[in-house]
């Protein structure tokens, strides 16, 4: 009895250090630029609302299924609620810079993402030129 005892404690420990769905401590969805998180509704969703639709876009599968599409940095929020109003889903969202594969190259005050395999090329994404603060010539 003290192995099975264990060994389970052992496994709910290890499962216990693996994130969520991409979830932030502080409840946020987050996701990489570029990339999508699937969002599943606990009933059918009427309507979604995105904060800042430059951040993040939402794509509706079914009536119960959102996919969450990181387009540009930053903090957004998206809600989804049903035909009557009520709340099914409401999450602040955390678009980021992807792990691996890009890089940002800073001239100046100007900055230009490049995707990267053996070589690097500027990004093909719309929007992919990105201006810093402003400098004193």
């Amino acid at each position: 009895m003290p192995r099975l005892s264990i060994a389970v404690i052992t496994a709910v420990l290890a499962l216990a250090g693996l994130p969520a769905q991409a979830q932030s401590p502080n409840g946020a969805l987050n996701v990489e630029i570029d990339r999508s998180a699937r969002v599943q509704l606990r009933g059918a969703a009427a309507s979604v609302i995105v904060a800042n639709p430059q951040i993040a876009d939402v794509t509706v599968v079914d009536a119960n299924t959102l996919f969450i599409v990181g387009k540009g940095y930053g903090v957004t929020e998206v809600v989804a609620v049903d035909g009557v109003g009520r709340t099914l889903f409401q999450r602040e969202i955390v678009v980021t810079g992807g792990s691996t594969g890009s890089v940002r190259v800073w001239r100046g005050a100007q900055a230009t993402e490049m995707t990267c395999g053996a070589s690097c090329a500027p990004s093909l994404r719309a929007g992919a030129a990105a201006t810093g603060p402003a400098s004193a010539p």
